[in-house]
């Protein structure tokens, strides 16, 4: 079995105040992620989702728990530019063009030959010779995105990629994105467009109050957290039998139509159409969104009880 890209284990980090230890903001944190894998990182504001991704790149180090990136400890990995990030801010110097920004990175990089297609790629000629300070903020995104390839990185990591960028941008970027994925580069970014995640993600990581509260490919997550529901007209259906489907949680009635609201919907929509007369079935999966804010409050509401 091949060695993950990326290992977290048991990561938890803390901020002090007077030397004291104040609130726990990553709270044992493990996953893994294989190469070429496109994944999401989401949670509510203050979820310990930016504290996380700063360990991975080795920009703070945890009070506990290990991160390896390419087997190497992260800041290790990141000044070899075998993993590269893009920010939401910072990082640029704004007297300089975005031409010399990018000669200047690339010569420390070694990768001087790498200029002409990094600005090809990411539509930067028709303002190469412009200031930084003077580009907008998706112009200024887009030359992070240049920056971030120069090195041609195994592992990419992006916090709030497409912020600033309009909707033709943004659609651009994914389509880039996928293909860097389909070359073997890992991609790990944080949103808050949901939809960018349902989209795009392979599998999404879910966090709230510095925990890991679910993991998996997102049609996996949707069925975990409300299921889904499959219905079909069914005539003279035992009701019982289907109620004892694995993963079933729910069986209604209306006529001749039953629906059942199960975490398992392929297999119980395969079971009525194998060994059932079922027909017009339907089937009906929780949104990535709705996942989102169950998942949320459903662990709100665990903190309330145990308080």
């Amino acid at each position: 079995m091949s060695t993950p890209v990326i290992q977290v284990s048991e990561l938890t980090k803390s901020f002090y105040r007077h030397g004291q230890r104040g609130l726990v903001v990553v709270d044992r944190v493990s996953f893994s992620v294989p190469q070429g894998q496109i994944v999401a990182f989401l949670g509510p504001n203050g979820a310990g989702k930016s504290t996380t991704i700063d360990m991975i790149l080795g920009l703070s180090s945890p009070d506990s728990g290990q991160v390896k990136v390419l087997g190497e400890p992260p800041r290790k990995a990141a000044c070899s530019g075998k993993c590269q990030a893009v920010l939401q801010s910072g990082g640029l110097l704004p007297d300089f063009t975005v031409r010399e920004t990018i000669q200047a990175v690339a010569a420390a990089h070694g990768a001087r030959g790498r200029v002409k297609d990094v600005i090809k790629r990411w539509d930067l000629s028709s303002f190469a010779r412009r200031k930084v300070e003077k580009c907008s903020g998706g112009q200024q995104q887009r030359l992070r995105f240049a920056l971030a390839m120069l090195s041609d990185p195994q592992v990419l990591i992006l916090d709030e990629p497409t912020a600033g960028l309009d909707v033709e941008a943004r659609r651009k970027f994914w389509r880039i994105m996928r293909e860097e994925a389909d070359a073997g580069r890992t991609i790990i970014f944080a949103t808050h467009y949901i939809e960018e995640a349902d989209d795009f993600a392979e599998r999404v990581i879910f966090i709230s109050e510095g925990k890991i509260v679910a993991d998996g490919p997102i049609e996996k997550i949707r069925a975990s957290v409300r299921g889904a529901t499959v219905s079909a007209v069914i005539p003279g259906a035992s009701t019982k039998e289907l109620a004892g489907l694995p993963g079933v949680k729910t069986v209604s009635i209306n006529g001749d139509r039953i629906t059942l609201d199960t975490t398992q919907p392929d297999d119980v929509a395969r079971y009525l159409l194998n060994r059932t007369s079922a027909y017009d079935l339907l089937v009906s999966t929780t949104s990535l969104e709705d996942a989102f804010i169950e998942l949320t409050h459903s662990r709100d509401a665990k903190a309330k009880d145990a308080a």
